[in-house]
């Protein structure tokens, strides 16, 4: 019993002397010598409320009377609170007031960094990816329901200009990123953008379904969307007019097969600009006579051509194992770029996803081929 009264002592010390400006505020400053023996507090200013200065002296005097048998702990601290009881509930509730206030900070400091460590995650870029994009993003909201990601297409070179303007945390792009727009990061946020391989995509080319051509060698292709071939008689088909159907120069899947099938050669003039893939699957599936290209993901509707490297190769249609294999003639990376100053955290963990076995899973789903397993690392 005697250590139980000794913890109440030295438990009421804690709380008077870490809050000794309350007591004193209210005119209350108490004393207390916890040494071996416990001794009687001994007020040091004037007590207000009806504490009578008489009274205390009285106690005083009996606590002198009762040297030879002082009082246990128990007794004191049950004196202490009956003798100040008006002061002590307020210094309690005052004392109370202030730890919940604390508590209030902290909990707001917790909120304020969870927040930060959810926050939003801003895509733009290709449109080839965007159905891709929105597919990751539908996963990794349910498995992170505090995350909001938010996609937007425009083509590679909107997702590029964004992340030189610090207006996206990732830049799709089904392109690689070139020279000059790497210099204008660099010069935006003092580092070279981090690459990521996200997909591997076998780039088609689309015909009407009741088109009777199956196939078509590189050099045809080119001559057909540079102007040179303009009859579908010429390369075995119908005795018509060629309607061409092309993407935005903004777009990557244009500048990709510009550089890669056109050889650099510009498109004809006659060639009719659309905003996304989608648009040009469209129009080709309506048209019975035209012809487009884009991501091998889009296609529902029209006929996928075969492609030869030349007249005397194979036709050979894009699949998963004609791309990642390079025999299919027009392949390509489909990327993610960022700037490494927002490569952690939610952003980071994104990223984790879409290279995951899970993530390139969806790939798949989606109509894309899968990165082979040495590049998802």
């Amino acid at each position: 019993m005697r250590m139980l009264y000794h913890a109440k002592c030295a438990m009421l010390s804690h709380i008077v002397r870490g809050n000794r400006h309350l007591l004193q505020k209210e005119s209350l400053v108490i004393q207390l010598n916890l040494g071996p023996t416990c001794r009687w507090p001994t007020p040091a200013g004037p007590i207000k409320n009806g504490l009578k200065n008489e009274n205390v002296l009285k106690s005083r005097e009996n606590s002198e009377a009762a040297t030879a048998h002082p009082p246990n702990c128990h007794t004191i601290v049950t004196t202490l609170f009956f003798q100040c009881h008006n002061h002590f509930v307020r210094f309690l509730w005052k004392l109370m007031r202030n730890i919940l206030t604390k508590l209030s900070v902290i909990a707001v400091a917790f909120a304020i960094a969870a927040s930060a460590h959810a926050g939003n995650i801003t895509v733009k870029g290709s449109d080839t990816l965007v159905i891709l994009a929105q597919k990751w993003a539908e996963v990794y909201m349910n498995q992170h329901p505090e995350t909001k990601i938010q996609v937007n297409g425009g083509g590679s070179g909107i997702g590029f200009a964004a992340l030189q303007n610090r207006t996206t945390d990732l830049a799709n792009a089904s392109r690689k990123i070139k020279a000059k727009e790497i210099e204008a990061c660099v010069r935006a946020f003092g580092k070279r953008p981090t690459e990521y391989k996200v997909a591997l995509d076998g780039l088609s080319i689309y015909v009407n379904d009741a088109n009777a051509v199956k196939e078509l060698s590189l050099e045809q292709i080119e001559g057909i969307f540079t102007g040179r071939i303009k009859n579908w008689k010429v390369v075995g088909g119908n005795d018509a007019p060629i309607t061409i159907y092309s993407r935005e120069n903004s777009s990557g899947t244009y500048e990709f097969f510009k550089e890669h099938v056109l050889k650099g050669k510009d498109f004809a003039a006659s060639a009719q600009t659309l905003q996304g893939t989608a648009q040009v699957i469209q129009n080709v599936a309506k048209e019975k006579n035209g012809i487009g290209y884009g991501g091998g993901a889009y296609g529902a509707g029209v006929k996928h051509l075969k492609v030869k490297k030349n007249e005397g190769s194979p036709a050979i249609e894009p699949t998963e194992e004609t791309v990642a294999n390079g025999t299919y003639p027009i392949w390509r990376y489909l990327f993610i770029y960022v700037n490494p100053a927002l490569d952690k955290g939610e952003v980071a963990n994104y990223l984790t996803l879409i290279r995951s076995d899970d993530g390139q899973k969806i790939v798949k789903d989606v109509g894309y081929y899968p990165l082979p397993t040495n590049l998802r690392k």
